[in-house]
């Protein structure tokens, strides 16, 4: 089952983060076989931390939940609040995968949330600066509550327009990089 989890930065909490980043990366090591993707997001200036996006495949729903709440950042912190939700790899494929690589150009996630009934996210036909895509869904994996993406494009509101604005209560679009430890 893949799942994705967005901790969402505490204000004032990038101080307290960087002080635990080998203990984020080596509680992370532990999970790098079950990887899809996964970065942090920045704020307007590009610069401060402001969540961590991680996409797993992982075997059901509580082994979820204890990656996302037994996470060294979550434990001392540094996240002010949690999104799990079960996700469906519609690319097939992790982000270092993606043909355009770990640098060049601006990243973004992308979340459609609150989407219009029984709605289905469809991959758009160009598919060439998806890094992941695919819907985010209710606990039974059943009903489609939005839909998350991480994307290469020239800017934020290029970034937005992979998602139909009227299909959805609510599109955020962060500042994300490719994450993990540095090569």
């Amino acid at each position: 089952m893949e799942f994705f989890c967005y901790h969402r930065d505490r204000s004032g909490s990038g101080a307290l983060r960087d002080e635990l980043i080998e203990e984020h990366w080596s509680y992370m090591d532990r999970y790098a076989a079950e990887m899809i993707a996964r970065g942090p997001t920045f704020a307007a200036d590009g610069v401060t931390a402001s969540g961590s996006v991680h996409i797993v495949d992982l075997p059901d729903p509580a082994a979820a939940r204890a990656f996302a709440f037994d996470e060294p950042n979550y434990q001392a912190g540094v996240y002010r609040d949690v999104l799990v939700r079960r996700w469906r790899n519609l690319l097939g494929r992790t982000m270092w995968e993606f043909p355009g690589g770990r640098t060049g150009g601006d990243r973004y996630l992308v979340l459609g949330l609150g989407p219009e009934r029984d709605a289905r996210p469809a991959v758009p036909s160009d598919r060439g600066e998806l890094i992941a895509y695919g819907p985010l869904l209710s606990d039974d994996g059943v009903t489609s509550v939005g839909t998350a993406v991480l994307l290469r494009a020239p800017d934020p509101d290029a970034a937005r327009a992979v998602l139909s604005p009227h299909a959805y209560a609510d599109v955020e679009v962060h500042d994300w990089q490719f994450g993990g430890r540095p090569t």
